[in-house]
């Protein structure tokens, strides 16, 4: 369950060049990566020169048949960029989070641009001060404006938008992957150096349209082809003979989120080319082999549906042990938690998860979940097993031990909100009332994927950050939180600390 962890947004963009509206391709591309934020969504189509804008909170909806000339009149246009968004930056209150939807607009002097972000800044209050000298009255609510006033800075100096990409990607700090539209209806996306987030590319089977998506299942709920995931460092321009790439900059490494394939990516999603679902059943294999005196005193298998169901599988068919069915998820259950009775102790996980008393009364039982970061869903789940009559309990979780913040995109930012952080495997199978948890090793991880090591980014779990501003951050705060300092919020959003940290980096 990863805790109700939240990623920063998901990005869909196409282009057609048969003039034919570009709206239902926005939106299907949205509705397919609704998991990726749950906060708002938005459109954003381009026509005669005009951007025509709709943002909204909450999931990507579903449109009545009556409304669709409505909805087709409100955004006309063959070119249109979308974005559904979760917030890991800025504030979280109603009229912040309305304010910070996306695709975010900047225009100055006859200039104009559009775009949607998927990723987080670090060197927030740097890239500040320099769009002050042109928007002096600048203040932003998302990490998307930052970027896209800092490219129109760019583009007000003079530079061609090659070249204000360029600075973005050797001026910003973090992880940052872009689809936009400037003001004469040029088509772009690029990637931070390090390629942290995904996009890929593709195209309709009969050429006329062009797309770039965060997951791949965005491209094929549209009917499209994959062509290729954007490179770090990478420029992508499109027109009607197709993708045109540019390396911009050279990062000194790749350096790809390995949290996707754990948590965040859908399992029917591509990277490369593996499906998730297939990495998330050899995670599964992986722990078999990792933990054989576990498994010899297990039962049966459960999943912490639905995220732990590839894994289990795994664990399955390298064990012998019964994938025994017996947890469900409610659908159509989706309230949080301020919907509960004040005198109900009952988490909305428990309200959440349906699982058959009977079928695990008395077993030795290993659970196979995504994650464990706060350690407070776990908890409650495990809680429930007992209830139902569990005798033993082993947790099988997928992703390594987190032991670090992560900044470049997934909101979980100080090291006190991880588990992890303080207490070992051993101390937080007491904390979670398992009778073990056992985590995939990083070097099983790894082998999983397909991917170098050196290849992924893995802060949170080895404490080595691929951005220099990020690790000086990380540093900071864990000598901070190990010396008893409260931790207030995101070091990187406290300016004086930002400071303190930057000036020492230089």
């Amino acid at each position: 369950m990863g805790d109700q962890l939240k990623i920063a947004c998901g990005v869909f963009a196409a282009i057609n060049y048969e003039n034919q509206p570009i709206f239902p391709y926005v939106y299907w591309g949205l509705r397919a990566q609704n998991h990726r934020g749950h906060q708002s969504h938005g459109f954003l189509t381009y026509s005669d020169g005009k951007f025509h804008v709709h943002r909204s909170l909450d999931l990507v909806p579903k449109i009545k048949t009556s409304a669709i000339q409505e909805w087709f009149g409100r955004l006309p246009g063959n070119l249109g960029i979308g974005n559904v968004r979760y917030t890991t930056s800025g504030k979280s209150d109603e009229k912040s989070l309305i304010k910070g939807t996306q695709p975010v607009t900047v225009s100055k002097n006859g200039l104009k641009l559009a775009v949607s972000f998927n990723g987080n800044v670090v060197n927030t209050f740097q890239v500040n001060k320099e769009i002050g000298t042109e928007f002096p009255q600048f203040s932003y609510e998302c990490d998307a404006e930052l970027i896209c006033h800092k490219l129109i800075v760019g583009l007000l100096k003079g530079k061609d938008l090659s070249s204000a990409v360029k600075s973005c990607m050797q001026e910003v700090d973090g992880a940052f992957s872009v689809a936009g539209i400037t003001q004469d209806g040029s088509f772009f996306a690029f990637k931070d150096p390090h390629g942290i987030r995904p996009l890929c590319a593709g195209h309709s089977p009969d050429g006329s349209t062009y797309a770039f998506s965060s997951e791949t299942v965005s491209l094929d709920i549209n009917g499209f082809i994959r062509d290729f995931e954007l490179e770090p460092g990478e420029f992508v321009t499109v027109t009607k003979e197709g993708f045109k790439r540019r390396k911009l900059v050279n990062g000194e490494r790749k350096a790809f989120c390995a949290f996707e394939y754990a948590y965040f990516a859908r399992p029917d999603s591509r990277f490369d080319d593996k499906y998730v679902y297939e990495i998330r059943e050899e995670f599964g294999r992986n722990l078999v082999r990792e933990n054989l005196e576990v498994v010899k005193n297990a039962d049966m298998v459960l999943s912490v549906p639905e995220t732990g169901d590839d894994s289990a599988l795994g664990v399955h068919e390298a064990s012998g042990l019964r994938w025994e069915r017996a947890s469900r998820r409610h659908r159509y259950v989706t309230e949080r938690a301020f919907l509960l009775l004040s005198k109900e102790r009952q988490s909305t996980i428990d309200r959440k998860i349906n699982i058959l008393a009977p079928k695990i009364d008395g077993k030795h039982i290993i659970v196979t979940e995504d994650s464990i970061v706060r350690g407070d869903t776990t908890k409650v789940i495990v809680e429930k097993l007992r209830r139902m009559g569990a005798k033993k309990v082993y947790l099988f979780v997928t992703f390594p031990r987190i032991i670090g913040p992560c900044l470049y995109g997934i909101d979980m930012a100080t090291y006190g909100q991880l588990i992890g952080s303080k207490h070992t495997p051993e101390e937080i199978a007491k904390i979670i009332g398992a009778d073990a948890v056992c985590y995939q090793s990083i070097e099983g991880l790894v082998r999983a994927t397909g991917a170098a090591r050196d290849q992924l980014c893995m802060a949170c779990i080895t404490g080595k950050y691929p951005t220099p501003l990020a690790q000086k951050i990380a540093d900071t705060m864990k000598k901070r939180f190990m010396e008893g300092h409260e931790e207030t919020g995101r070091l990187y959003e406290i300016e004086e600390l930002y400071e303190q940290v930057q000036s020492t980096t230089k």
